[in-house]
């Protein structure tokens, strides 16, 4: 019999080769097996996004449930993140992008400007039907009071550059 590790890596290939159908099947039933695996429902979750028939509700469980069991694994939460911010769950994705600056002070800047470009780019997309001048504006100030903290920088300081 093979052990979790040894299905873990051929879930790996199987969602490597683009078998999403495989390695979401292959992942579920290392699930099956050891129910507190984070590494199998993340790799669920990664192999959903290649199944059309599976429900955006459905992968973000999946990404929060490999978050929950393994808290410290900044990767599960930056990856639930951004795809809280590719379906349109801006809050979500805001709340887990500053959990991993926890996690993960030393690169706290990175995930601070991931969430600012996402969100610039995606909530415009999101509120197409209520885009008008404030809500661009606030979509724009959220997003450049992320990319200052990306630069760990102030409001006042920003303004002290642009005006050298």
């Amino acid at each position: 019999m093979a052990s979790i590790e040894d299905e873990l890596v051929k879930a790996d290939i199987l969602l490597a080769e683009f078998e999403h159908e495989k390695a979401r099947k292959k992942f579920n039933d290392i699930i099956k097996k050891d129910p507190k695996n984070a590494r199998a429902y993340f790799g669920k979750a990664e192999a959903s996004l290649g199944v059309h028939k599976v429900k955006a509700e459905e992968i973000q469980e999946l990404y929060m449930k490999a978050a929950e069991l393994d808290p410290e694994e900044v990767y599960y939460v930056t990856s639930l993140a951004s795809f809280c911010n590719d379906i349109g769950r801006f809050n979500e994705a805001e709340e887990y992008y500053n959990k991993a600056t926890e996690i993960d002070e030393e690169n706290a800047g990175l995930y601070f400007s991931e969430f600012a470009m996402g969100y610039f780019t995606r909530a415009p997309i999101a509120m197409e039907k209520f885009l008008d001048e404030t809500t661009t504006r606030m979509i724009k100030k959220k997003s450049l009071t992320y990319m200052l903290k990306a630069l760990d920088m102030d409001e006042k300081e920003a303004m002290e550059l642009l005006s050298d």
